[in-house]
């Protein structure tokens, strides 16, 4: 067990003993989602309890964007997740006493998320006030099979003789959550956000149906039962606007047990009615009792026997990074499973952080890990974006440009941001959108999706560039005014992220032209916007600074003042909480990996040498007050040959919710900082790169680890890479064959491994970090 509770197991997350004040982090970790809903990991008695949460992804509440002072383009309304009814309450009272964790005593209490049966376990044994002794089983999922649908398994066992229980089990609307700080990354509080639109009960079932206030978004969930218990009890079942309780009274003999098995099923709209949204959530009951809670269980790992198979990581030397590979494995995969239409957010539905919004995160970072391992939830996702495209071109169109301008925030995909230098000037989301919808269309070979929507997502992206940028007298293309991912660096010229990007945007969308050229008229594009786009692209402005031989960041970021690293208390970090953004902005200090993603995403823009001096540089500027930023360092660490450094940033990612490194893992989990611990395995350790289609690997693997592997499909066809300290073994698992290079060399993986040599990493200078923010020492 490590010092925040959390014992080391390769498949699973156990918690043992009692710690109420870690409750707030542990709902977060323990949280279930299969992308459509998500439960965090409260307990099932409702109390005591750190930020309950049951989420929908998509439905928010509108509320108005306060401004001391109003501007042209800022968005007029928010939008804020909502704390949809909770179905996971159980409350239990053994002789009278509510089974509450503050009181009494707990002699035995465990809790395990079990990654292979995508199951959340408990066990607890209790000795109430009074002296009476219980034990309690609990199982619940979210299941990624049954969309609508989520389960608890809760027993409950006398444990000195015969007991009177009485167990309620709730349907609770609009609970009281904690109200929002001045932390810019929690949500914001709502208050009472549901409004009662329906409320029935019979038998076992209960259904409650609400709608949002201003969004005007409505919801339903209900609940239905099957109990085992000894003869004599009694059940009884109630209904109010924003309650619904099953109540179970019965008095269980020594040796017997209580046993309830809740089902609850989910569902919302902005447009079906409510009798509609009834019928389907009474419909999801009905099959969840048909099907039964072991088939449910039975689904539930079957699925993920699928996951594993096609998108597990392994690494042996390292027990806690194994752990915590497969952790965040899981929630990806929780996050993006049946999302379907919606977007994945950032906090997936761990948790309210950030309002529940999704980012260029979810292109740049889980789109990635998704393609390559679950690819039909890749194209969802990008389908989500599709669906936006008429609120970003009406966005472009309220700008003054041309194509389409996604939004930095959102929910609906309309821009939440009111705060123009780090959310609607971060115009690169459009080219992270694009560079995603390439990566898809060349990993799968998705024809329908391309022609559906790819095509369409590349066209309207690249229409921005040569709307926003222009020509200077020398001929170079120029990219003004614009943040990249480094937000303390705002509204510069020609950021070389955002530019390269663009570049690789502007070329894609040519491309796909050529090869659909009907589509191509359909959507307005002629031969001379085709040429437009590649001139652009061929003269892209760049930004090099030739007397310390390193790209800048952005137009004369080399010349700004360095931010004094040494003057800055530990406890002043993040920055942007302790200090004022226009000091931020005209000083070389970097928030987050940017440059240096420009060259993991763009690596064929730069030589061997020009990435060795640049992540140097700007790694002594690089404070990591994203979590977006480790991953990224990692991968491009490794790739200079810095292996210790990267092992380093790959376990600060992994690690990232399970040590609470940013200190608001209560808000949620960061999904993004969790897709990209595979990001550095992969990437990183594995050296895969994908530039244009072309698959390639360069790995090399810290002297900590025995071996590292790792699994995915590219154009259906599954391949394994197992990686050690002096070679690298390739095999086809199925699949036709697949063209592949190995440090440079092109080889054809077919029915035979092929192993090569490693060669040994470039001989580079180490590198340091900003006074105080190095990462901390891996093994």
């Amino acid at each position: 067990m490590d010092d925040k509770g959390y014992e080391i197991s390769p498949w699973q997350l156990k918690w043992r003993g009692l710690d109420l004040e870690a409750l707030h982090a542990t709902e977060s970790t323990f949280a279930l989602s299969n992308g459509h809903i998500g439960i965090r990991g409260t307990f099932e008695e409702g109390e005591p309890r750190g930020l309950p949460g049951t989420y929908l992804n998509g439905f928010y509440e509108q509320r108005p964007l306060p401004y001391a002072e109003a501007g042209y383009g800022y968005p007029e309304d928010g939008q804020t997740v909502v704390n949809v009814t909770d179905g996971s309450i159980i409350r239990l009272l053994v002789e009278d006493e509510p089974m509450d964790m503050r009181y009494g005593s707990a002699p035995a209490h465990e809790r395990v998320l079990d990654f292979r049966s995508g199951t959340l376990r408990r066990t607890t044994e209790w000795t109430s006030p009074t002296g009476r002794r219980v034990r309690i089983h609990s199982e619940r999922l979210v299941s990624f099979t049954s969309r609508a649908v989520a389960a608890i398994h809760y027993e409950v066992e006398p444990l000195d003789g015969d007991i009177e229980l009485v167990l309620q089990s709730d349907l609770l609307a609009n609970e009281q959550i904690p109200t929002r700080t001045d932390d810019p990354r929690v949500a914001a509080a709502l208050d009472r956000p549901l409004v009662p639109d329906f409320a029935a009960a019979h038998d076992y079932r209960a259904v409650l149906a609400h709608h949002t206030r201003a969004s005007g978004l409505r919801m339903a969930a209900g609940m239905d039962h099957e109990i085992e218990y000894p003869a004599n009890g009694r059940c009884s079942i109630e209904t109010e606007e924003d309650l619904a309780r099953l109540t179970v009274a019965v008095d269980v003999p020594q040796g017997e047990r209580l046993k309830v098995t809740k089902y609850l099923a989910y569902g919302w709209s902005a447009r079906r009615s409510t009798p509609a949204l009834r019928g389907q959530v009474e419909g999801a009951l009905a099959g969840a009792l048909e099907t039964g809670w072991e088939t449910l269980l039975k689904r539930q790992r079957e699925y993920l026997d699928i996951f594993w198979a096609t998108a597990d990581v392994e690494i042996d030397g390292d027990a806690e990074l194994q752990q915590a590979v497969r952790f965040a494995l899981f929630h990806v995969l929780q996050a993006g499973a049946r999302g379907e239409s919606r977007a994945i957010p950032a906090k997936g539905l761990t948790g309210p952080g950030y309002d529940g919004h999704a980012f260029w995160d979810t292109e740049t970072f889980v789109l990635p890990l998704l393609t390559y391992t679950v690819p039909d939830s890749a194209r969802d996702a990008l389908r989500w974006r599709h669906s936006t495209l008429d609120k970003a071109k009406n966005r472009a169109v309220q700008l003054g440009q041309a194509g389409a301008v996604f939004p930095w925030r959102s929910i609906n995909g309309e821009e939440c941001s009111g705060y123009w230098p780090a959310g609607t000037a971060a115009f690169h989301v459009g080219a992270d959108v694009a560079a995603a919808t390439s990566r898809y269309l060349a990993a799968t070979g998705d024809e329908e999706f391309e022609a559906e929507c790819g095509v369409e997502l590349l066209v309207e992206t690249a229409r921005l560039w040569t709307s926003l940028g222009h020509h200077n007298a020398q001929g170079e293309f120029r990219i003004d005014g614009v943040t990249g991912p480094d937000e303390y660096t705002a509204v510069a010229d020609n950021n070389v992220f955002t530019n390269l990007m663009a570049q690789k945007n502007l070329h894609d969308a040519a491309a796909a032209c050529e090869r659909r050229p009907g589509l191509a008229r359909e959507l307005g594009v002629d031969d001379e916007e085709s040429a437009l786009w590649r001139d652009a692209a061929e003269h892209m402005r760049i930004p090099f600074d030739d007397a310390l031989g390193v790209h800048q960041q952005s137009d004369a970021f080399t010349h700004h003042a360095e931010w004094d690293f040494e003057g800055t208390p530990p406890e002043h970090y993040p920055l942007l909480l302790n200090y004022p953004y226009f000091d931020l902005y005209r000083k070389q200090v970097v928030k987050q990996a940017d440059l240096v993603l420009a060259m993991y995403l763009r690596g064929d823009a730069f030589t061997d040498e020009q990435k060795i001096a640049n992540f140097a540089y700007y790694e002594a500027l690089t404070v990591r007050d994203s979590s977006l930023s480790a991953c990224v360092q990692s991968v491009m660490a490794a790739e200079v040959g810095q292996l210790q450094l990267a092992y380093d940033y790959l376990a600060e990612a992994a690690l990232t919710d399970l040590h609470d490194l940013h200190s608001n893992v209560e808000n949620g989990l960061h999904i993004a900082s969790l897709a990209g611990t595979w990001m550095a395995c992969v990437a990183g350790f594995g050296g895969m790169r994908d530039h244009d289609g072309d698959i390639s690997f360069a790995p090399r693997i810290p002297p900590q680890l025995v071996n590292l592997s790792f699994r995915m499909t590219v154009r259906g066809s599954q391949i394994h890479v197992d990686i050690r300290a002096k070679t690298a073994t390739y095999r086809l698992l199925s699949g036709e064959p697949v063209e592949l290079a190995h440090h440079g060399n092109p080889f054809t993986l077919d029915t035979f491994p092929v192993t090569r040599p490693i060669p040994d990493p470039p001989n580079t200078t180490p590198v340091r970090q900003p006074y105080g923010r190095a990462p901390v020492r891996r093994g």
